[in-house]
């Protein structure tokens, strides 16, 4: 059995964002960037399967430009057997994504897939359940522990109401949330070995499914400015209870 595991390089998630001067964006240049915090828990995840014995090889694949081939780079010191890059510089939305990582799945012959519940950049929260539509596979998601079982998996989810147990069967796609595993240090020899394990370059174009995304002007959804949230004002304080019905009902119309 083969795992694919989506990774994507973003913004790093302790680097303060900054906006564009001309709103087109977020600031990335001279920004430190790194593996999407999920999607590191996801090859995490993949490595443990595989050294128990579960899996074959863990493939991780990236959808972006070429710098996202450091992603990659991290992803296979940390242990993964290969990588592919699909080479863009064009943004995709989640369900062209998704129709990427389809074909991909498939033709690398994966059962399961790993991927990150969400990207700490769009916090789209989409590409995995769409995958699993696309690709007519059981899922699970929010995973906070998966077990193998002889016929498929067995996977753990908090939930707000508590913790749910889902069964999934055949093929699987399963996203993974922050309490499934730590994910490992990784050390300079395989920092160093990493450099010398295959690392593939498809260019988007090249592609049978580009036929079906909605890429540059053609997009379904186009994003016309970005924004930083508005400051916040500074409070005030209030002598007693009546004071503040008083300010809440006359000056910010919340009570009646």
């Amino acid at each position: 059995m083969n795992i694919l595991v989506p990774v994507k390089r973003v913004v790093d998630y302790s680097v303060n964002i900054r906006i564009k001067p001309d709103g087109s964006g977020v600031e990335t240049a001279n920004v430190k960037m790194s593996m999407n915090p999920f999607d590191e828990i996801a090859v995490e995840e993949a490595l443990r399967i595989k050294e128990r014995g579960e899996a074959a090889e863990v493939i991780v694949i990236s959808i972006g430009d070429a710098k996202a081939a450091e992603t990659l780079r991290t992803a296979l010191a940390m242990g993964a057997d290969r990588a592919i890059l699909v080479q863009t510089d064009q943004p995709l939305l989640p369900l062209d994504l998704a129709r990427v990582l389809k074909q991909f799945a498939a033709q690398e012959n994966c059962d399961l897939v790993l991927l990150g519940k969400q990207s700490i950049d769009g916090d789209n929260n989409q590409t995995g359940q769409m995958l699993a539509a696309l690709a007519d596979r059981s899922h699970a998601l929010f995973a906070s522990k998966i077990t193998k079982q002889d016929n498929g998996w067995t996977v753990e989810r908090e939930t707000d109401r508590g913790t749910e147990v889902v069964q999934l069967t055949g093929q699987a796609v399963i996203t993974t949330d922050l309490r499934l595993n730590e994910p490992r240090f990784i050390k300079l020899p395989n920092i160093m070995q990493a450099k010398k394990k295959p690392l593939q370059i498809i260019a988007l174009d090249e592609l049978t499914v580009i036929e079906g995304l909605d890429t540059a002007a053609d997009a379904a959804l186009q994003q016309l400015s970005v924004a930083a949230p508005a400051s916040r004002t500074a409070g005030e304080m209030v002598a007693d209870v009546d004071t503040l019905l008083d300010k809440l009902r006359t000056q910010k119309g919340l009570l009646l």
